[in-house]
């Protein structure tokens, strides 16, 4: 008998740790979004750490900006960026505040709401696709810049929340390298997810982009 997710949110003091501490500690965990429509919750299965100014790999390594503020704390709130021109992506701050460490959230699957996310995620083949990807995940939770700042553990209505969930055991955690990471982050083995969970996205190695001709 598979056991009920515990719906307790999470305490800011959860965040407050060390990101590396943080990060697999979130597998299993959901995130629920509150929309007009009703909420979408999503089960945790894929993740990567990001330590600020201790990893090349990180928005923060290089200071401060109107970019990335929300990551120098306080914990426990989310971060939403957008790349490529395209995407969004969202983050959840961890650490002290001024660490600037923060947790990309990578993929999961859809518990509730997935009626919601499918008119979002038209191109998905089928529900494992939903969030299969951190900008999928993105936008099958209606999240962009607009929600960056976000408390997610404000008391009271709050349009993101993460929810004590089921945590996943240490034996079924994988890491490695992160996905697209470049240069000298390329080396941290901070991507973690859920041993043979059908909704992690799958591992891609930093390609440089090329210019159009």
């Amino acid at each position: 008998m598979i056991a009920t997710p515990d719906r307790t949110p999470l305490p800011r003091s959860f965040f407050e740790r060390p990101v590396l501490e943080v990060a697999p500690d979130l597998l299993g965990r959901l995130v629920v979004r509150t929309t007009p429509d009703g909420p979408i919750t999503l089960r945790l299965t894929e993740v990567e750490a990001y330590d600020g100014p201790n990893d090349p790999g990180s928005h923060a390594f290089r200071g401060r900006t109107a970019r990335n503020g929300v990551m120098f704390g306080p914990a426990g709130h989310v971060y939403v960026y957008f790349t490529y021109g395209m995407w969004h992506c969202m983050n959840l701050v961890c650490g002290p505040e001024g660490d600037a460490s923060g947790v990309l959230l990578r993929a999961g699957e859809v518990t509730e709401g997935a009626e919601q996310a499918r008119k979002r995620r038209l191109s998905a083949r089928d529900d494992k696709e939903l969030a299969k990807g951190p900008a999928r995940l993105a936008t099958a939770l209606d999240v962009d810049r607009a929600l960056d700042g976000t408390d997610a553990c404000a008391p009271g209505d709050t349009p993101i929340r993460v929810l004590t969930g089921t945590p996943v055991p240490a034996d079924q955690v994988r890491n490695g390298p992160r996905t697209g990471v470049s240069g000298d982050g390329a080396v941290h083995p901070w991507r973690y997810w859920v041993a043979d969970d059908p909704t992690v996205s799958p591992y891609r190695a930093h390609a440089p982009r090329r210019r159009r001709s």
